[in-house]
């Protein structure tokens, strides 16, 4: 058995060493033979360095050099030198020099690879994902999850300089009827029962806060059954924290210091504090959307008024049903007439509207639309003057139709555009906290109302005189670049305005109890107010190192059927698994 003592890391080796006998170890990244001599490039998480390896000082170590394949992992002894002033690699940190190898042990072979290591990137996701510890050697891997760590320890230590403590709550929980669909564990000491994947860590939050913790937060892993998609996986991780006897700013302050130790820490960003703030009204009127992309203007304009009147029939119309216009104007583009055509086309396939209506400026006056024949001459002026910055060349994009439907395309619109014309600058960051979301949605479908947060949401103040759709809760999510990347609520701790809640949203109180008796219990017995928050740990790094999948800073991540194709799961269990467990299965799994 061979002993190792590595010297430093291959991305280490530095003037220091010069002229010193190093001990590397680490993967065969490249190898190039040029006969008299052999050059390895060796690998290791931090990064490459040059061997040479010279038939003059050992002739055997010679041959077994020449024989080196990519991806041995190899240990090896030598001087490090300077470089020849010519061969120097300028885009390597330890360009400058190389090493001189005089001992070579071959730790591990490797049989030829199913992709090569060269252009990673470029494989089919598939089969990355099938030899995803191949994948992850890839120095864009290696620089993702060496950024998750540095946010985990630098999310740890900001808490506890705030008073905070950790506290892990439980992974086998218990289900509930509200949030997403759950994943279940079957009991084998309780044959009938089954036991939870947490969603989140929110009822044990809370519960820490009636034990007097006062300051919780956790690294926390969550699971939720739901239909996956890029930013989206069954498993996941968030930092959750919960405080007592705060109002929303309190939270706000600690979440926005978080953000601004990761951002500086990670990126070397100063982010300004406080950050920006809207209300989820605001949000949506101007943006479509609960968590607007501020890294481009272009905000959604309501032009209901001018149009009415004005001649245009199919418009009128749907004012007079009490629907509304809606606008966004770009002015960053000369849009071609084919162009427009495919907007529109897109509009009524993928936004699934009736129809999409543009009006474009030129730079000489020109107006040129399908509805300009039924307006009025100064009725291009008068939009001038309504929506703010149209001049020569803006283009304006109306969509008609109810207000939610109408501003929700606006928003994937706008979006959409903005990817077109490449408005969203992956080096910005934009933030912006959505607050005072609505308390209650009607469901069409159940015909009953939903909270649109949890249930133990505490509604605005005053909000029993008011009518349900008008009532906002005290709620606030986190938003960079159009991503939500954390959201929390300040919390319900009375019991009349708990049992008021449930009421509403029609869960009887043999349910309540059933699902939540312990957490409603802890109210009777002194409740402290409290609230909190819980922010993405995938979805910020997601947002730091500028990828749009949530599969690229995951490390053993599942594809969007819910799968692992490195360990084959879900599989199949041997049936005395489920004898002991009490379950049959009644379906039998696709070969």
């Amino acid at each position: 058995m061979q002993t190792i003592k590595r010297s430093c890391y291959c991305g280490e080796v530095s003037e220091k060493f010069l002229n010193k006998e190093l001990s590397l170890a680490g993967w065969v990244n490249t190898k190039r033979d040029h006969g008299g001599l052999v050059f390895v490039d060796l690998r290791d998480r931090t990064g490459l360095v040059q061997l040479v390896f010279n038939p003059d000082l050992d002739a055997n170590m010679f041959d077994l050099a020449q024989n080196l394949k990519q991806e041995y992992v190899v240990n090896v002894q030598g001087k490090l030198i300077n470089r020849a002033p010519h061969l120097i690699n300028d885009k390597l940190s330890t360009g400058k020099f190389e090493v001189l190898v005089s001992k070579l042990i071959v730790l591990s072979k490797s049989k030829t690879l199913p992709f090569q290591m060269d252009n990673v990137e470029s494989v089919d996701e598939e089969l990355r994902l099938k030899y995803r510890y191949l994948d992850l050697r890839s120095p864009r891997n290696h620089k993702n999850f060496k950024m998750r760590h540095d946010v985990i320890l630098t999310i740890r230590k900001y808490m506890d300089e705030q008073g905070f403590y950790e506290i892990e709550t439980p992974i086998l929980s218990k289900s509930s009827s509200e949030g997403a669909r759950d994943f279940l564990v079957p009991s084998r000491l309780l044959p009938g029962t089954f036991y939870a994947l947490p969603q989140s860590p929110q009822v044990y939050k809370q519960l820490l806060m009636a034990s007097g913790m006062d300051k919780y937060f956790q690294i926390a892993r969550c699971f939720r059954d739901e239909d996956l998609r890029a930013n989206r996986q069954p498993e996941f991780t968030q930092f959750d924290l919960e405080m007592s006897f705060v109002e929303e700013n309190d939270v706000k302050k600690i979440v926005e210091g978080v953000l601004e130790v990761i951002w500086e820490k990670a990126l070397g960003i100063k982010l300004n504090l406080p950050l920006a703030s809207m209300s989820f009204d605001e949000a949506f009127a101007g943006y479509g959307n609960d968590k607007p992309d501020l890294r481009f203007e272009s905000k959604i304009n309501d032009v209901t008024n001018l149009f009415v009147g004005a001649g245009v029939k199919f418009l009128q119309q749907v004012i007079d049903d009490g629907g509304k216009i809606g606008a966004i104007m770009f002015d960053s583009k000369k849009f071609s007439r084919s162009e427009l055509d495919n907007w529109v086309a897109f509009a009524t396939t993928k936004l699934k509207v009736a129809g999409l209506v543009y009006i474009k400026f030129d730079e000489s006056g020109n107006v040129e639309s399908p509805i300009a024949k039924f307006l009025a001459k100064d009725f291009f002026e008068k939009i001038k003057a309504y929506v703010s910055g149209v001049s020569t060349n803006s283009t304006l994009f109306f969509i008609a139709g109810k207000y939610k439907e109408a501003w929700a395309a606006l928003g994937k619109l706008r979006l959409e555009l903005g990817k077109n014309l490449n408005l969203m600058d992956p080096s910005k960051f934009a933030f912006t906290w959505v607050e005072r979301f609505p308390m209650f949605e009607w469901s069409e479908e159940l015909k009953k109302w939903n909270t649109v947060n949890h249930p133990f949401t505490q509604p605005q103040k005053g909000w029993k005189e008011m009518n349900l759709e008008d009532i906002r809760s005290r709620s606030y999510d986190i938003v960079c670049n159009g991503e939500e990347i954390g959201g929390g609520t300040i919390r319900i701790h009375d019991t009349t305005e708990q049992a008021k809640v449930f009421e509403i949203i029609g869960m009887s109180p043999e349910v309540a109890q059933k699902s939540f008796g312990f957490l409603l219990e802890a109210q009777t017995l002194g409740f402290p107010p409290h609230g909190g928050l819980a922010l993405g740990v995938d979805r910020i790094i997601m947002t730091l190192v500028n990828t749009d999948s949530l599969r690229d800073v995951i490390a053993f991540p599942k594809t969007n059927t819910g799968s692992c194709l490195l360990m084959e799961t879900p599989s199949v269990v041997d049936e005395k698994q489920l004898k002991d467990l009490f379950l049959k299965s009644t379906v039998k799994p696709k070969e």
